[in-house]
C-alpha cells in the first residue's frame, strides 16, 4: 500500500514555509523570492517597466521552484494571508504535471511557525 505524501505551504509573495508531514518528524524549510525590496527600488530608479519585468521574472522563478517541490507530493495545502497561493494554484492547475496532485487553497491570517504546523496537521487529519 502506497503512503500518501502530504505537504503544507504557508506563502506570500516573498517567501514560503514548506511543511512536510510525510517525514517521521515534521520538516520545515523556507523558499524565498529573489525579488527583494532593494531590487525593486533599484529597478524602479531606472524604469518602471524594467521593474515590472524583473518582478514578473523573479516571481515566475519563485513559483517554478515551489512547483518542483510540490511535484513530489500527493496532497498539498497552500495557505497564507495574500493572493500568492491562488496565483500559484492557477499556474499549477493548468500544468498537466500536477493533474494527479490534490491541491487545496485556504485563506489564513499571518501565522507563526508553530501555528502553521498545527494548521497543516489539523487540515490533513480531517
Amino acid at each position: 500500500m502506497k503512503t500518501i505524501t502530504q505537504l503544507g505551504i504557508c506563502m506570500d509573495h516573498s517567501s514560503a514555509n514548506i511543511i512536510d508531514l510525510s517525514a517521521e518528524d515534521t520538516l520545515s524549510t523556507t523558499v524565498t523570492s529573489d525579488f527583494t525590496h532593494e531590487k525593486k527600488e533599484e529597478s524602479l530608479n531606472r524604469s518602471e517597466q524594467l521593474m515590472h519585468n524583473k518582478e514578473q521574472h523573479e516571481q515566475a522563478a519563485y513559483y517554478k521552484e515551489l512547483g518542483e517541490v510540490i511535484r513530489k507530493y500527493d496532497e498539498v495545502l497552500l495557505f497564507g494571508p495574500t493572493t500568492a497561493k491562488m496565483e500559484l494554484y492557477n499556474l499549477l492547475k493548468d500544468d498537466h504535471h500536477f493533474a494527479d496532485i490534490k491541491i487545496e487553497c485556504k485563506q489564513t491570517d499571518k501565522l507563526n511557525h508553530h501555528d502553521q504546523h498545527a494548521f497543516v496537521k489539523a487540515h490533513f487529519a480531517k
